[in-house]
């Protein structure tokens, strides 16, 4: 029988859930609009700002984990813990937790990953970074192309090691984020 998940250590978590890119799916915007919807109807009686999708299956033509990434957005008096508390009680399971930020998961089970997989980031409303990004890399092709690069090298290295893997990005996501907060102005606010 296979152990739950809160029982894992990191390293039997990175092993059953590997980095594993896959080249570009439609059905990425769907199920993001699918989750939206969902999420909506967990927190619609919360003050959302604003739900977004993020991450590498927000950008056309790259590779990316088979991992939908969803940003939602909640209004500075918002209740975060109370947010986080309903959706762990709707199935979702919490990842980490540290100052305005929760980040929760769907489609994690004890056998590896289900069909469809979902990392939730809850923020406070200006903590939007990934959204300039996203929008930058959407507008420029070559930078795209450039990201799914590195990442694409990166696979093999750090395929059972999540958190070195996301390191290993973060250099390339900070600088084109400040070339995007500098073209961008205040988009997002």
């Amino acid at each position: 029988m296979a152990k739950d998940l809160s029982q894992l250590s990191l390293e039997e978590l990175w092993h059953l859930f590997p980095i594993f890119l896959v080249a570009p799916k439609p059905q990425w915007e769907t199920n993001y609009q699918e989750m939206a919807m969902r999420l909506e109807q967990i927190l619609g009686d919360l003050p959302l700002v604003r739900i977004s999708h993020i991450g590498s299956t927000a950008i056309p033509g790259i590779w990316a984990k088979d991992i939908v990434d969803v940003l939602v957005e909640l209004a500075p008096q918002s209740d975060l813990r109370l947010a986080s508390d309903r959706l762990v009680q709707s199935g979702f399971l919490k990842m980490s937790e540290s100052e305005g930020r929760v980040s929760l998961n769907a489609g994690y089970t004890p056998e590896g990953f289900a069909d469809k997989v979902y990392h939730i980031h809850l923020r406070y409303q200006g903590d939007h970074d990934d959204l300039y990004f996203r929008d930058y890399l959407r507008a420029h092709a070559q930078v795209a192309k450039d990201y799914e690069a590195l990442k694409l090298s990166l696979w093999a290295q750090y395929e059972h090691n999540r958190d070195a893997y996301t390191d290993a990005k973060t250099d390339f996501i900070q600088t084109w984020t400040r070339q995007a907060r500098q073209d961008y102005g205040a988009r997002y606010d």
